[in-house]
């Protein structure tokens, strides 16, 4: 059993094998999911996320070309916990706000509303229960976005399946237990050298050391590339 605090109590979250009829805590919307805390406690993905559009003035004012300086700045904002659906948008939303600063070609506001459309499709523990990272998968929304892939498409299809594929399999080969960050960065890296490959724009690779284990009751170490004790 996986476990991280609850939002309304501090108690750990338990997963169950099976999805449960539960009500929201804040909202008192009903749906189905696998997680509540062992009180009994559910939050909604809406609820959870609650202020995240924030960043999209944040990305429409931002000029750096480094997506990881970027997401650093949407984790420190409110809405973001240390775990979360979130980060299905954050990656994505970072990466795009580089793209178009390193001088790639997109319309940067649009291409932003997409973003969080998409992101938030992908629910909480898709990592666990999908076998497929929604840090990842967000890094394979960015590609379909900026090369307009459809269902009919022929190569932008293929790129972006070709990205989210390179994300999960860096998420892969670490490990569980899930780690949002870790994973965010990995897909964030993933995908800077994927979009120099393959659309010629460079944005800013940086060495990352972790400022969030504190805030991680799975940590897991030093089997972590972004550990600071590996950065010694």
């Amino acid at each position: 059993m996986n476990m991280e605090e609850c939002l309304i109590c501090g108690a750990p979250l338990e997963y169950l094998e099976k999805d449960e009829l539960m009500e929201c805590a804040i909202c008192h919307k009903k749906e189905n999911s696998k997680t509540r805390c062992v009180h009994g406690h559910y939050v909604c993905s809406e609820c959870h996320t609650a202020g995240m559009d924030a960043i999209v003035g944040l990305c429409l004012n931002e000029d750096s070309k480094n997506p990881v300086e970027i997401i650093e700045k949407m984790m420190a904002m409110p809405f973001c916990h240390m775990h979360g659906p979130e980060h299905h948008v954050m990656v994505g939303a970072a990466l795009l706000t580089a793209y178009k600063n390193a001088g790639g070609a997109i319309e940067l506001g649009p291409a932003l509303a997409e973003m969080l459309n998409r992101g938030k499709s992908v629910p909480g523990g898709s990592c666990g229960f999908w076998g497929a990272c929604g840090a990842g998968i967000s890094s394979g929304m960015f590609v379909s976005i900026l090369s307009k892939s459809t269902p009919f498409s022929v190569e932008p299809f293929a790129l972006s399946h070709r990205m989210t594929a390179r994300s999960l399999s860096a998420i892969g080969e670490i490990g569980g237990p899930r780690c949002c960050k870790r994973d965010s960065y990995l897909s964030i890296l993933s995908a800077v050298d994927f979009v120099k490959e393959n659309f010629g724009i460079e944005m800013e690779k940086p060495e990352i050391v972790c400022s969030h284990s504190a805030q991680n009751n799975q940590c897991i170490g030093k089997r972590c590339p972004f550990a600071k004790i590996n950065h010694a």
